[in-house]
């Protein structure tokens, strides 16, 4: 167990009317709300300074909107209603943010000497990488090109609507405040997209969760060798002008980068790509990746498929690219697999295999641009690690393109335990309609947690969308016998993942292959409190190290599905097949408002012990005694053999 401090929650107080804003209070705010003011100034910026540029010039406003001395009160719009109200500090530095993007958007003329603004940054600043957000759906590059379409102004008053949340009378007066010379008309230019706020919060316009990627290596190279022969020849005066041409270098008789190489050339070929039979797989060996058919209506178009390939191999600057942890994106070592090519809502798809990667190309059916490439690890995947892959995300929804051996697809609610699965219809290419995708959700609502259930020729699984292209599988029970949830033996573990599902979200865009829950200790609360459950969740990743596991605690009467973190540990071998143990604790108040630290460990724990400004000591694995606030306190647990363990962390 973590030390804690023992403190109760106090409601939050009306906010006060503004005041002067110290430097130091200003500070607070901004390191307090750094990424989302940096969102702000990342949407209000110009689309047109190109997205690398978007993201460190918003970091760059951001950094340099403190105030250089105190601040009267008077320089601090004051909110009229009270949900608009903000902290003075956090309105003062949100304000300076606005007013240097809006800048930053006004074109330079020829006689007015140009602001700081408009200027590219020099802090921070990065040498040799282009840094851009991680790809989101086909919504949000639709709205993103809508925005681009409206003035600064107008951008401004809709993220202040929608990601600020704030009242149409507050925007106009922020508006203002910032400079703006006509609030109401940027108000009614921003009523013409439509309100999609909560793509606001999508990791498309996230500026500080980023995906880098080489710049122009090649001119890199010819800038360089420009450099340093301009360099040589002034200091020997020309001396090194008779020597030989290139000679050897560092990798010996290789080509440069990118250039033209039968071997590289053949592997982006479309003729050369392998194709699997429909029927294949029904007399291999292998139940895998590797025996997928290639299916779709679009596995005929060669110019998709060289473009597909083209863009895996040389992403450019306009695309959009992602990849899981532990997963190279670097082009294919050969003529890879090709498992699905097909139109899917607005979206021509493309999938790849090359026997490590899925590769997921994806460019709007009415332009080449704006594509998107996203990379998944996937090897060594079994008969369900290879069951479905995400083809589309869209206003919501997740849709999956299913093995050819899932006889059936359908969706169930983790939180609704009790409740039957709702079959999902396929197409002749085995894509499934649209079902609701609970990584879109807003941050801080669970109110269902929807899975794709898949019945193959040997049982019912379950998969959990993790925001990847592979839904990673949900198991439960003793970590060395887990149990598909799905299948009729699972009933205990729908039930334990009722508890536990609105936690997966701490498990998204890590790679993650597996994700089991594990119920390992109940006990009684002092004071008659009731019954309390204590389960450990653990992720297993597709790369095999950056497992996460998660300890929680079940108090009695607490929300479904959003349990209380005890603890949480990367890397860790607790809850995992290798280390079927886990020592937690947490600090817990009864009706009476008494604190308790209580604690639990898996049944091989023979004794719990707490030092420190706690002093305690429990025969078995659950553990209760009184505390005071402010007590911090260890936890350590002796198994039945002697050996003695820390708790998780």
């Amino acid at each position: 167990m973590s030390t804690q401090e023992l403190a109760s929650s106090a409601e939050p107080s009306p906010e006060p009317s503004p005041g002067p804003v110290d430097v130091e209070q200003a500070e607070a705010a901004l390191v307090e709300h750094y990424p989302r003011l940096v969102r702000i100034a990342y949407l209000v910026l110009p689309p047109s300074l190109g997205r690398n540029r978007r993201v460190l010039t918003a970091h760059a406003l951001v950094q340099r909107s403190l105030p250089r001395r105190r601040i009267s009160g008077t320089t601090v719009p004051r909110s009229r209603r009270a949900e608009d109200a903000v902290d003075p500090g956090y309105a003062y530095v949100r304000g300076e943010v606005l007013r240097q993007a809006l800048t930053a958007g006004l074109p330079l003329r020829r006689r007015a000497l140009p602001r700081r603004a408009q200027f590219p940054p020099l802090l921070p600043q990065v040498w040799g990488l282009r840094l851009f957000p991680r790809a989101g759906g086909a919504d949000e590059l639709a709205l993103d090109q809508r925005l681009s379409a409206l003035s600064g102004p107008a951008r401004a008053a809709y993220v202040l609507r929608g990601l600020e949340r704030q009242g149409d009378p507050e925007v106009l007066r922020v508006l203002a405040a910032a400079g703006v010379e006509d609030p109401e008309a940027a108000l009614a230019e921003a009523d013409g997209v439509e309100a999609q706020y909560v793509l606001l919060e999508s990791p498309e316009f996230d500026p500080c969760s980023l995906q880098a990627r080489p710049t122009d290596l090649m001119r890199r190279r010819q800038h360089g060798k420009a450099v340093l022969a301009a360099a040589a020849a002034a200091v020997v005066c020309g001396a090194l002008l008779g020597l030989p041409g290139d000679g050897w270098g560092r990798n010996g008789a290789a080509a440069p980068s990118y250039a033209r190489n039968p071997a590289a050339e053949a592997a982006l070929d479309p003729a050369g790509l392998k194709r699997v039979g429909p029927t294949d797989w029904r007399v291999s060996s292998r139940t895998d990746f590797t025996v997928w058919p290639a299916r779709g209506e679009l596995t005929g178009d060669s110019a998709l498929l060289r473009r597909a390939l083209a863009v895996w191999a040389r992403p450019g600057p306009s695309v959009r690219a992602s990849a899981t942890p532990g997963t190279p994106p670097g082009p294919p070592m050969g003529s890879p697999q090709l498992l699905f090519a097909g139109r899917v809502d607005a979206a021509r798809v493309v999938l790849f295999h090359d026997g490590l990667r899925v590769v997921r190309y994806a460019e709007p059916v009415d332009d080449t641009s704006g594509a998107a490439l996203d990379f998944a690890r996937t090897d060594g995947a079994d008969a369900v690690g290879s069951a479905a892959l995400v083809v589309s995300r869209a206003a919501g929804n997740v849709r999956y393109v299913t093995a050819p051996w899932v006889r059936e697809a359908a969706v169930r609610d983790l939180l609704a335990p009790g409740e039957a699965a709702r079959v999902l219809a396929r197409d002749a290419y085995g894509v499934t309609e649209p079902m609701p995708s609970p990584m879109t959700a807003r941050a801080g609502t669970c109110t269902s947690w929807s899975a794709l259930q898949v019945r193959d020729g040997s049982g019912v699984r379950l998969l959990a969308d993790l925001g990847e292209l592979a839904p990673a599988r949900l198991t439960a029970g003793a970590p060395a016998r887990p149990v598909d949830v799905a299948d009729a033996p699972g009933a205990a573990g729908r039930a334990e993942w009722a508890r536990t599902a609105c936690r997966l979200p701490e498990l998204a865009s890590r790679g993650v292959r597996a994700v089991n829950a594990w119920a390992y200790a109940a006990q009684q609360l002092p004071e008659g409190g009731g019954r309390a459950e204590w389960s450990c969740v653990r992720a297993e990743t597709w790369r095999g190290t950056g497992s996460r596991s998660l300890a929680l605690f079940h108090a009695p009467g607490a929300p479904a599905g959003t349990p209380a973190l005890a603890a949480r540990s990367e890397g860790s071998l607790a809850c995992g097949a290798r280390e079927a143990r886990v020592l937690a604790g947490v600090v817990w108040q009864s009706r009476a408002g008494q604190w308790y630290v209580v604690a639990a460990g898996s049944p091989d724990f023979a004794s719990l012990v707490l030092s420190g400004g706690v002093r305690a000591r429990s025969e078995g694995h659950v553990l209760a005694v009184r505390a005071a606030p402010g007590n911090r306190a260890e936890l350590t647990g002796t198994l039945a053999d002697g050996t003695r363990l820390t708790a998780l962390r």
